[in-house]
Order: C-alpha cells, then sequence, then structure tokens
C-alpha cells in the first residue's frame, strides 16, 4: 500500500502545490483523487515517482509496503518504476516517442523492466492493445504514434503503463479524450485489476463512480474530504463535494460559483473554500481542523464538534 504523511510540495516563490496531504491507499483497492484542475492531483502522482523538476522542494513522507520513497536515489526509483510502481500518464501521446513504433513502446517496460525478448514482449504488447479495443492491432505495433488519434494514443498509455503488472499502479486521467465506449472499455479494464493497488485521477464522475472504493477530494492544494466511494456519491460532507456533486448533469449542473486557487502561499490561513462555500462563518478564518469521522476524515468546521 501506498501512505502519504504530510506531503508538501513547494515551486519557486514559496507557491505551495501540495499542502500537507495525508493519504492511505489501501492495498488492492482503487482510490480515486477528484478536485478541479490546479488543485494539486497531478503533483502528487510526481512527487510518488520522483518526477518533479528540480525546483520544486518536497517534504513530508510517502511509503510504499514501508518503504520511504523520498530518500531514495534516482538509480533506486529507476529499479522500482515499472516494477513495483507503473504510471499512465495523461497527454494523449505526449509520453510517446515519435521516432519508436507503437508496439515496441508498449513492449519496451517487458523488455527493459522483465528482460524478456523483444519477440516476446511484443506478443504482449498486441495482446494489451486487444484488451483496449484498438483494433487491427498487429499492423498498429507497427505503425508510428503519428498516425494514431488521441483516444488511440492514449489508450497506448494505459497499456504501457499496465503491461508489466507492477502492484501498484498510477494513473493520471486515463479516459480524457476518449468517447463514451472507449472510455467503458476503460473501465471495464480497470475492474479486472482488482489485484492491484490503484490511485488514479479523474475528473469524470461518471468514471469515479464506477471503478472507486475510495475517494479523496481535493482543492487549492489540500484534501478536504477522504470516504468510501458511496459516502462520497450518497452523502459528502464538505461542501465542495457537495457542490461538485451538483454539478454533474444528472444532478441539474449547478455551478460551482467563483474560481479555485490553483496553488497557495506559504502561512495562508483560513478555509481555501472560504470565498465559494455558501455555509461560510466567521469561524472559517481560521485554518479547518481534519475531522475523522468513522472510517472517513473532513477539513471543515462545520464538523469540529464531531471530532
Amino acid at each position: 500500500m501506498i501512505e502519504i504523511s504530510n506531503l508538501s510540495v513547494t515551486f519557486s516563490e514559496n507557491i505551495r502545490a501540495i499542502d500537507h496531504v495525508c493519504l492511505s491507499v489501501p492495498d488492492k483497492k482503487t482510490t480515486v483523487v477528484v478536485g478541479e484542475s490546479g488543485s494539486g492531483k497531478s503533483v502528487m502522482l510526481a512527487a510518488i515517482l520522483h518526477i518533479l523538476p528540480s525546483s520544486a522542494k518536497v517534504s513530508g513522507s510517502v511509503k510504499l509496503d514501508g518503504e520511504e520513497l523520498l530518500i531514495k536515489t534516482e538509480k533506486q526509483m529507476e529499479q522500482i518504476r515499472g516494477c513495483e510502481l507503473s504510471y499512465i500518464p495523461q497527454g494523449g501521446g505526449t509520453s510517446m516517442n515519435p521516432l519508436l513504433t507503437v508496439g515496441y513502446q508498449v513492449a519496451e517496460p517487458l523488455i527493459e523492466k522483465k528482460h524478456l525478448s523483444k519477440k516476446e514482449a511484443l506478443r504482449s504488447a498486441v495482446s494489451w492493445m486487444k484488451k483496449l479495443n484498438l483494433e487491427n492491432e498487429e499492423k498498429l505495433a507497427v505503425s508510428y504514434p503519428h498516425t494514431l488519434s488521441g483516444g488511440m494514443r492514449q489508450r497506448t498509455l494505459i497499456a504501457m503503463g499496465a503491461i508489466t503488472g507492477a502492484p501498484v499502479l498510477l494513473a493520471d486521467e486515463p479516459t480524457k479524450g476518449l468517447d463514451g465506449g472507449r472510455i467503458e472499455t476503460v473501465i471495464e479494464l480497470f475492474r479486472t485489476l482488482k489485484d492491484r493497488t490503484i490511485l488514479c485521477i479523474s475528473h469524470d464522475l461518471n468514471v469515479v463512480s464506477a471503478i472507486a472504493d475510495y475517494v479523496c477530494v481535493m482543492y487549492a492544494a489540500q484534501q478536504v474530504e477522504i470516504c468510501t466511494a458511496r459516502e462520497f456519491f450518497e452523502e459528502p460532507l464538505h461542501p465542495y463535494s457537495k457542490m461538485i456533486l451538483a454539478a454533474m448533469p444528472e444532478n441539474g449542473l449547478k455551478a460551482v460559483l467563483g474560481f479555485a486557487p490553483a496553488h497557495t502561499k506559504q502561512g495562508q490561513k483560513g478555509c481555501h473554500f472560504y470565498s465559494r462555500c455558501p455555509y461560510r462563518m466567521e469561524l472559517c478564518c481560521k485554518e479547518p481542523p481534519v475531522v475523522g469521522m468513522k472510517n472517513r476524515r473532513v477539513r471543515c468546521w462545520l464538523y469540529a464538534d464531531s471530532d
């Protein structure tokens, strides 16, 4: 499992992209992180993977099965990435090398990490491409990324990230840019990966409801609610959680008023959601506590008496 404690990531001018995040990702369960663009979701995955730029200052703790990752050298992380911890990036193919064939890029993690022969790895690559309904997979395997549509490139990235069978899988918007039928294919694939521990980012709440065991809601660099997926969809507690659920089409597309700050500044006081919250009160000018309620946690003064 992944255990994140007081994780903070600060860039230049004291801009904090992640602010003391604490998150347990249970073994062989799927935890999905939701929140607006700029809330820190992708930065959190990058911190776990050691792929942040050198300008980033990282503090706190990230443990994988009890081993601290933040103290690992790059050489040590190279051994972990792909074997113990794999990654599905977003971007519709910007993570693909335009000079290498699609099949080789899907197969490469097996060649590098599992030491399979090129022939064996390519056979497995085609099999994974078929799982994602890429069509004409054998022909596609000898093609180059520029011949793929954005949705095909995204599904290829999923195959690249999942192919080694690493027990922990990090996925950043795996369904971004896909149409309804392709999204369902990805959902079905994720449902077959129940033997893996998955930490996933998604803006699509319908995808979240289909694959998540647990939900972590982030807002302006902080996590504001952590609960089971059922609790999130049936009884959200944080005002922001309630508002993003109300914005779903089936709930009337009620807008979340205002704009989310993409980060916080060190020393910033009070609730980050204060300016947009319909329940705000004078007390909210102080840093809200993280309140534990049975198996869930919420960062809000409304529930302080429940602690």
